[in-house]
């Protein structure tokens, strides 16, 4: 069985960088990585989303973190569903995604919230936002997280600080396996 370590976040708190950090830090378990797929979504079709397509993102990138799990031991990945779900309430008020986000992310073994704190806000043109918004988005992912009972750790500070705590909360699980 696979420790899945998921990193959640509002846009622009490192979770790609740091995905790809992680990997390289934990390769001698080996862990696996699985990238954000809403941001390869949105490149490859050059806009964001609507409504009807969120479903697919969501179920894609949970596709993804299952076939990794299921050919290594431990895997980082760059959000789930849960995230997809939360943005579906945020822009479209949909929260028919959300039930499902919530059963899945009882599966992750290791939740890691990244606060915007120690992270500068970048715009990248398109994709992000800004300040206000990943404000707003950590906010209601932190409230989600705990009015659902779901363990998560914060990660703070600047990304080689992160990277140092992220470590540590893996290779803890690691030694020692077991619930929450």
């Amino acid at each position: 069985m696979s420790l899945i370590v998921a990193l959640l976040g509002a846009e622009c708190t490192g979770k790609s960088t740091l995905t790809q950090a992680l990997g390289q830090r934990l390769a001698d378990l080996p862990a696996a990585t699985v990238p954000e797929h809403l941001r390869h979504w949105c490149l490859s079709q050059d806009r964001t989303p609507r409504r009807l397509e969120q479903a697919h993102i969501a179920a894609e990138q949970q596709r993804q973190i299952q076939c990794a799990a299921a050919a290594h031991p431990v895997v980082v990945a760059d959000t789930t569903a849960l995230m997809t779900a939360l943005y579906s309430v945020h822009y479209f008020d949909d929260p028919s995604l959300m039930l499902g986000a919530l059963q899945s992310q009882r599966g992750v073994a290791l939740t890691l919230l990244c606060a915007p704190d120690g992270i500068p806000w970048q715009a990248d043109g398109w994709l992000r936002d800004g300040e206000a918004t990943r404000q707003r988005t950590h906010a209601e992912l932190a409230d989600l997280l705990h009015a659902h009972r779901l363990p998560h750790e914060t990660l703070r500070g600047a990304l080689p600080d992160r990277l140092t705590q992220a470590e540590a909360w893996i290779r803890r699980r690691l030694a020692s396996p077991g619930p929450g």
